[in-house]
């Protein structure tokens, strides 16, 4: 279990994306989450809207998530919605509070630009994360992002 102290997040950069592109969530978990590569591609090509961050512990890569800002959900401008994108921790980190680090980090930065809700999709099923998202408060608000549920996690 980590202490937190020595958590943190980086941007990343040419000293740390070996780190970031070699994490790989448990194999079961594949189908939930896409893998670093492809976030850090959409993060190229989305530079306004996503926030990808390596999570580090001391000198250790843990995870890597990214967030995005102001994405026209309906793609007609009726609503602009903040959140978590992408959370992959490495199979051999997961179940030591890194996944609960990286929802704050992400909620904090939806509240430091001003948001009151921070969202979040994701992929039912046996090895999906629902059950991690909704007991940190994330709750269905009744639609899909294709196949993925939609949930919501309102601020303070």
């Amino acid at each position: 279990m980590t202490t937190g102290s020595t958590l943190r997040l980086e941007k990343i950069t040419p000293a740390n994306i070996e780190a970031a592109l070699a994490l790989r969530v448990r194999p079961e978990q594949e189908f939930a989450v896409s893998p670093v590569v492809k976030s850090l591609a959409e993060a190229y090509v989305h530079p306004e809207k996503a926030w990808p961050r390596l999570i580090v512990d001391g000198d250790r890569p843990v995870g890597f998530l990214m967030g995005f800002f102001g994405v026209d959900w309906y793609d007609d401008g009726s609503a602009l919605r903040c959140g978590l994108w992408r959370l992959n921790i490495a199979a051999e980190e997961q179940g030591r509070r890194y996944g609960r680090f990286a929802v704050a980090s992400v909620a904090a930065e939806v509240r430091r630009r001003g948001g009151t809700e921070c969202f979040v999709t994701w992929h039912p099923g046996e090895h999906g994360p629902e059950n991690f998202y909704l007991a940190l408060g994330f709750r269905p608000n009744g639609e899909k992002a294709g196949s993925e549920t939609v949930g919501v996690l309102e601020l303070d």
